[in-house]
């Protein structure tokens, strides 16, 4: 059997899809499965040992310039690549009409997908003929409930977090050796080098994401500066603060406002978010996809949340490990343009006591 899945972004999405390949892989061991995924998250899963194909669109460049000739060309190719691999089974995990679309490229008969209700974009029910009825409040049970449609068991959620990343932790076992002065031997630096030299794996620390995908889901940075502050001065660790591409200053803005608890490293790609992202004490932030893929990876995080249920989008199986404060307005999934009352009703000697306690747990 061959069976195709479809969740190509975004990263915290992305990251509450992987029990599904699991799943997929231990129930059937001989299946060939397939993955479509978009190209800035495909790192995730490159090289990932349950996977047999891992297919890369380019939907945002190519929806920037759809009748450019390279677009038109990679399209083709993307489309040639679905039908190559001939699907069986074609699992929808976004419920819109992007997915819905590709599912139908790739000629698979047996379309599978959340029922019409209970999809971002209910009129792309039309693309699936096997609707499901989800279980589950939270994103990840949601998504394990489509391999009902399979007659698979329920069972736990499993990330396989040792799995991800695993093309990138190739590269790096396999980089050339550094001379004396500590030079990489060929040009360019492996993956999580940049993080490595600011962040020396034998230093413990705690790491904070201050980035989100939507403005209103963002700590103010001078208060997580404060939360590092009291976090230092109560436990002695260092605060790290990763600098994400084009997030620089929300990074510099943290330090700025730690009194020297916390500095900036940067973390301009995936794999070498990843490699902070194992060795942190702690990964503190908002409902992002860097914090979710820490859950996944095993690390002990903290998240903010305000427009977000964490009961929903929340750490998977791990309550105590958000952080929420429940007023009229909570979990309406809105975007805004800056940080509202659900996040500033969170003050920082709050995280900071949270965050110690979680140490403390661990």
């Amino acid at each position: 059997m061959r069976i195709l899945i479809i969740r190509t972004s975004a990263l915290g999405d992305v990251v509450h899809a992987l029990p599904v390949l699991t799943a997929l892989r231990r129930h059937l061991p001989r299946a060939r499965l397939g993955w479509v995924v978009e190209e800035a998250m495909a790192p995730v899963l490159a090289g990932h040992p349950d996977l047999d194909e891992l297919m890369v669109a380019r939907l945002r460049s190519w929806g920037r310039r759809p009748l450019a000739g390279r677009s038109l060309r990679d399209l083709g190719a993307f489309v040639a690549t679905l039908r190559r691999f001939a699907p069986d089974v074609v699992l929808d995990l976004m419920g819109n009409h992007k997915a819905g679309a590709i599912a139908a490229a790739s000629l698979c008969r047996l379309r599978v997908g959340p029922a019409r209700a209970q999809r971002r974009e209910p009129s792309s029910a039309l693309w699936i003929n096997r609707p499901v009825v989800t279980r589950g409040p939270h994103a990840v049970d949601r998504g394990l409930s489509l391999l009902d449609a399979l007659g698979l068991p329920a069972e736990p959620a499993d990330f396989g977090g040792d799995k991800l990343f695993r093309r990138a932790a190739e590269a790096e076992t396999d980089a050339p050796a550094r001379d004396d002065s500590g030079a990489a031997a060929a040009a360019g630096p492996e993956p999580g080098a940049l993080a490595e030299a600011a962040a020396p794996a034998e230093e413990p620390f705690v790491l904070i994401h201050p980035g989100a995908g939507w403005a209103n889901k963002i700590y103010p940075p001078a208060w997580w500066g404060e939360a590092a502050r009291r976090l230092k001065v109560a436990t002695g660790l260092a605060t790290r603060v990763a600098a994400a591409a084009g997030e620089e200053g929300l990074a510099a803005a943290v330090a700025a406002a730690s009194s020297g608890a916390a500095s900036v490293v940067p973390a301009p790609d995936l794999p070498a978010l990843a490699f902070l992202l194992r060795r942190a004490r702690l990964v503190m932030g908002g409902d992002s996809g860097p914090v979710h893929l820490a859950h996944a990876l095993g690390a002990p995080v903290l998240m903010l949340m305000g427009p977000t249920d964490p009961e929903r989008n929340g750490p998977y199986g791990a309550p105590q490990q958000a952080l929420v404060k429940r007023l009229p307005c909570s979990f309406c999934y809105r975007r805004f343009d800056d940080t509202k009352a659900c996040l500033l009703e969170i003050p920082p000697r709050q995280v900071a006591d949270r965050a110690i306690s979680l140490l403390a747990a661990r």
